[in-house]
C-alpha cells in the first residue's frame, strides 16, 4: 500500500476528470459503495475456489463475529448494492464507479495490495450490441488519453454455462493425459477451477496449452451467433482486435463475452483493462435473472503507463500560472484583494499568494520555488500607481507594468496563449 503525493495527484486528478467526463457523455451515472462487505458476497460473486477468495482477501472478523472482508473488485459490490434498492426492477441501469481495492497479492509493477479501479456495468440488455458499446467506450477512452496505438483488444466467448460445463470436461481429460507438464498451481486447479490452467503464464507449459481443446470450437449456437454478431460491430466501428482462445477471466461469474485490453509498453504483456458478460450473477446473489457486461481497469498501471510513455499534457499537471506576491508587508492586504478579484475573474487559472512574510529576496525565492510561470509583484510603488508588475519566470521575456484594472485581460491572453 502506498501514499499518493502532491507531485503525483494531478496525473491522477487528470485521468480521472478524463473517465469521469467520459461516461457522464455515455450516460452512465456513477454509484460509490461501502469498501467492506459481508465476506459471504465474495465468497458467492467471485467463486471459493479462485486465488483472489482463498489466498488474496483481507478479511476480519467485528466485534459482533461477523466475517467481513475489503472489497477485492467492484462487480460484487455494484450488483449488490443495485439489488438491495431496486434498481434492477424491470429496468436497465449504466453505472460506473471508481475506488480502491484491496488484495493481499505479491506486489508487481503497476500494481499494489491497495489499488484503484474505475469500472463501468451495465445491466438488463442482453445484446451483443451493448457488449460493443462497452469496448467502444473503453477504446474511446485510449484515444482521449493517447494510448489507443499501444493497446491491443483480445476477445474470447465462454459460451453458455452448459457448453462451458461440457468443454471443462473435455479440458480436464486432456490435462490429466499431461499431468507431468503442470506445475503446483495447474496441479491445484485442475479439480476446481480447471479454465484458469489455460491463462498460465509458466512458459514450460506454453507449448502442450496451445495443443488443448479450444473452446471456441465448443460453443452452444447462441453464443456463437452472440459472438459472430459482436465481432460484426466493432469491426464496423473500426476497431481492431485478436482473437485469444486462452482469455478466460480469473472470476468464476464470466460467460458468453469476455475481452481484455493489453500493452507491451510497460516491458512484458500487461492487462490494462478487463471484462466481459456474467448473466448469472444477479441470479446467483439471489436476484432475478439479469444480463449484464462491464469491465474494469487498474488506475496504478494506466497511470504508470501514461508517464512512461510521456503522453500527459502538460496543462494537466496542475502546475501554478501565478504567483502574487506583495514586495513587503504593506502591500499584504491589496495583494491579497488582488488574488481574490483574479480568482473572481479567471476561475481557471491557478494561483497561490504569497504568505509568511520574510525579506523581499527570500519571497522571490519563494515564488521561483512555487514553479509558476509568472509572479505577480505589488508594492510601494505599484500602490502609489494603481499599477502591478508581472514578471515571467520561466521565459526571457521583459516585465510589464499594468494598470490593475486592466490585469485580468492580460492574464487571460497570456493563459489562453499556452494553452492553445
Amino acid at each position: 500500500m502506498n501514499d499518493l503525493l502532491p507531485g503525483q495527484s494531478a496525473l491522477w486528478q487528470y485521468f480521472e476528470g478524463t473517465v469521469q467526463a467520459l461516461m457522464q457523455r455515455y450516460g452512465y451515472a456513477e454509484i460509490r459503495t461501502p469498501i467492506v462487505e459481508q465476506t459471504a458476497l465474495f465468497a458467492r460473486s467471485i467463486g471459493e475456489v479462485t486465488d483472489i477468495v482463498e489466498k488474496e482477501m483481507y478479511t476480519f472478523e467485528d466485534r459482533n463475529g461477523d466475517s467481513l472482508t475489503l472489497r477485492p473488485e467492484g462487480t460484487a459490490s455494484c450488483v449488490r448494492a443495485a439489488m438491495e434498492h431496486g434498481l434492477l426492477h424491470n429496468q436497465t441501469q449504466r453505472l460506473w464507479y471508481q475506488g480502491p481495492m484491496f488484495r493481499h497479492e505479491r506486489p508487481q509493477k503497476g500494481r499494489y495490495r491497495q489499488f484503484h479501479q474505475v469500472g463501468l456495468e451495465a445491466f438488463g440488455l442482453d445484446g451483443p450490441d451493448i457488449d460493443a458499446e462497452v469496448i467502444l467506450l473503453s477504446a474511446r477512452l485510449w484515444k482521449e488519453l493517447g494510448l489507443l496505438d499501444h493497446v491491443t483488444l483480445e476477445l474470447n466467448s465462454l459460451g453458455s454455462n452448459e457448453a462451458r460445463a461440457a468443454y471443462r470436461d473435455k479440458l480436464v481429460a486432456y490435462f490429466e493425459q499431461h499431468r507431468d507438464q503442470l506445475d503446483e498451481d495447474s496441479l491445484r486447479r485442475l479439480s476446481s477451477n480447471p479454465l484458469r490452467i489455460l491463462d498460465s503464464k509458466n512458459p514450460d507449459m506454453a507449448p502442450m496449452l496451445a495443443d488443448a481443446p479450444k473452446l471456441m470450437d465448443h460453443l452452444d449456437a447462441a453464443s456463437r451467433e452472440h459472438f459472430e454478431a459482436l465481432t460484426a460491430l466493432l469491426e464496423a466501428a473500426g476497431i481492431d482486435y485478436v482473437i485469444n482462445p486462452r482469455l478466460v477471466r480469473g472470476l468464476d461469474y464470466y460467460c458468453r463475452t469476455v475481452f481484455e485490453w493489453t500493452t507491451t509498453a510497460l516491458g512484458s504483456q500487461g492487462t490494462v483493462c478487463a471484462g466481459g458478460r456474467y448473466d448469472g450473477l444477479v441470479e446467483q446473489l439471489g436476484g432475478k435473472p439479469t444480463p449484464a457486461v462491464g469491465f474494469a481497469m487498474g488506475i496504478e498501471r494506466l497511470i504508470l503507463l501514461l508517464d512512461t510513455l510521456e503522453l500527459v499534457p502538460q496543462a494537466a499537471l496542475g502546475e501554478l500560472d501565478l504567483y502574487v506576491l506583495p514586495m513587503d508587508d504593506g502591500a499584504t492586504a491589496q495583494a491579497m484583494l488582488l488574488a481574490e478579484q483574479v480568482r473572481s475573474e479567471l476561475p481557471e487559472l491557478r494561483l497561490q499568494l504569497h504568505c509568511g512574510g520574510g525579506s523581499f529576496k527570500s519571497r522571490i525565492k519563494k515564488a521561483d520555488k512555487s514553479g509558476a510561470r509568472m509572479a505577480l509583484l505589488l508594492g510601494e510603488d505599484e500602490l502609489a500607481e494603481g499599477r502591478v508588475t508581472l514578471k515571467f519566470l520561466r521565459e526571457e521575456r521583459d516585465q510589464l507594468s499594468l494598470a490593475q484594472d486592466a490585469l485580468a485581460k492580460t492574464l487571460a491572453n497570456l493563459a489562453s496563449d499556452v494553452r492553445a
